[in-house]
């Protein structure tokens, strides 16, 4: 048997070896504890699993065993299971420490939300876009017909730009949303990949374009110059020889598109039988030039217009939508606005909007405060302000970084 001091360094350094992988999972039980239920583990839970990780022998009874109390190696090993459970015991007072001032941004929802790619993201204009595509063929939808082959063949071919800082749940329905109004789908799911990639389920249109014209209006198709731009909804104006005609858009096709003009069951000028084009889908949004638009009108104005020619087809204001302008006056003076959670450590939580000095402290004004789940607009300096708050706040991106970054 070697010298105590000897002993007592081979125990230190068999300890040191030993304990590394019990110091490893009391800091990870420590942290995990801390940072997901507040709840600090008990140390003495802690001493009892580093042992019986480290121990051969049954963890604590270990000590009791006559193999260990009259071993020859006593002192080696005593040292070793005193220096195993200091690594832990100090291992899982750092994890317990971490887990309360780690910051709490992650959630289980967090954590199951899908993200796009950061290599499908473009930059245009300092935002990010992102192009979904059509992944696979389309699939039909249970207790629909199957959709019509050459749909098929357009929806898979497409391609469209949407802002890349939105949910991907959002982004999802977004793409259905722009699919069924496009193709007049009755009915489309949608699911995306982190590559931008879109699955699509869709049910084929029912009803054409009977569905889309009110009651008390009738369907007229007529050739036109359509001015680039005009969609769906827009409110028109027909001028024919000696008389105007006004209604809503409820289809429209371009000759650039390559698509033979229709002439919905009329005769053809020149007397003869009606022209069957190719069937193909109309389009979203025109560009520009001739093309056939159906135009829904009064039931009496429809007959007048079915026999004349439209000499001018021209579009009119809706107005101007006063929060588009707000906004647009706020981004050319270099503002913005973003939503903002208060975390449970933030420095405003548990005051007022007025204690806090938002505007003075951080360079960004309150536009709206949703505490207790009701929301208050243009809020007063007396507005308290809670952890889990939204605000909606306006300022410079800078001072909404420097905010968000200190709150949220």
């Amino acid at each position: 048997m070697a010298s105590f001091p000897v002993e007592v360094l081979f125990g230190i350094y068999l300890g040191i070896l030993t304990g590394i992988i019990p110091a490893l999972v009391s800091w990870a039980f420590g942290f995990l504890f801390k940072y997901v239920t507040g709840v600090t583990v008990p140390a003495f839970g802690v001493v009892v699993l580093a042992v019986a990780i480290a121990g051969v022998n049954g963890g604590l009874l270990a000590l009791n065993d006559p193999t260990f109390t009259q071993s020859a190696n006593q002192v080696r090993l005593t040292v070793a299971v005193i220096v195993v459970l200091m690594l832990s015991l100090y291992a899982h007072s750092v994890g317990d420490k971490m887990g309360a001032e780690f910051p709490r941004k992650l959630s289980l929802r967090k954590l199951t939300n899908r993200t796009l790619s950061t290599d499908v993201v473009e930059l245009v204009g300092g935002r990010g876009q992102v192009r979904v595509t059509v992944s696979g063929d389309i699939a039909d939808m249970e207790g629909y017909p199957p959709v019509p082959a050459d749909l098929r063949r357009e929806i898979r071919e497409g391609s469209w730009t949407f802002p890349a800082d939105v949910p991907m749940d959002e982004l999802e329905s977004r793409v259905a949303d722009r699919l069924r109004t496009e193709y007049d789908l009755t009915d489309v799911a949608v699911r995306l990949d982190e590559r931008a990639r879109a699955t699509v389920s869709a049910a084929p249109p029912l009803g054409g374009l009977s569905k889309r014209i009110p009651a008390g209006k009738r369907g007229v198709s007529l050739r036109a110059l359509l001015p680039t731009g005009t969609a769906r909804g827009d409110d028109v104006v027909v001028s024919t020889d000696g008389d105007t005609y006004r209604g809503t858009v409820v289809s429209l096709r371009s000759d650039r598109a390559g698509e033979t003009p229709i002439t919905e069951g009329r005769p053809a000028p020149d007397g003869g039988e009606a022209a069957t084009p190719a069937p193909s889908q109309p389009l979203p949004v025109a560009d520009g030039g001739d093309g056939r638009v159906t135009v829904a009108i009064d039931t009496v104005q429809a007959e007048s217009l079915l026999g004349s020619t439209a000499d001018r087809l021209t579009i009119q204001s809706r107005g101007t939508r006063r929060e588009y302008q707000l906004v647009s006056l706020l981004r050319r003076a270099g503002n913005r606005i973003q939503k903002v959670s208060i975390r449970e450590s933030a420095p405003i939580a548990g005051t007022t909007i007025g204690d806090a000095t938002v505007r003075d402290t951080y360079g960004v004004t309150v536009l709206a405060v949703r505490h207790d789940g009701d929301w208050q607009f243009s809020p007063r300096g007396s507005q308290p302000l809670s952890a889990g708050d939204d605000l909606f706040v306006v300022g410079s991106r800078a001072a909404i970084t420097t905010f968000r970054e200190a709150v949220a």
